[in-house]
């Protein structure tokens, strides 16, 4: 097992910013089109993260002209350029699936006030 978690280290990504679910995030990636290549930002809120380690994944979601859109993004992938955390949610559970069944002002989440 340490052979692994060696070996898992060396890809994983150091300087993460602390990203939780309810989290509004701005994922910044890159995209290859044929031989050229851009950065694309991805702007949504956070409603799952999932396993751990090299593994990790979260889900953002976002309304696009009024349709919701939903995109699982591997934090330790070489093709996210950057994650930055734009506003802190108050949220009190783990996986908020229960925004895909909400329209409108509904949909938000609270602000953390620190």
């Amino acid at each position: 097992m340490d052979l692994i978690q060696t070996l898992t280290a060396n890809y994983m990504k150091p300087e993460l910013p602390e990203m939780n679910v309810g989290d509004t995030v701005r994922v910044t990636l890159r995209v290859k089109e044929g031989s050229r290549e851009r950065t694309q930002a991805f702007e949504g809120t956070i409603i799952a993260r999932k396993h751990g380690g090299i593994n990790e994944t979260i889900t953002v979601r976002r309304i696009s002209y009024g349709v919701g859109c939903e995109k699982v993004f591997p934090v330790h992938s070489p093709s996210i350029v950057s994650v930055e955390t734009i506003r802190r949610g108050k949220v009190h559970r783990a996986k908020l699936y229960y925004l895909r069944d909400r329209v409108g002002k509904a949909a938000k989440v609270k602000a953390k006030v620190n």
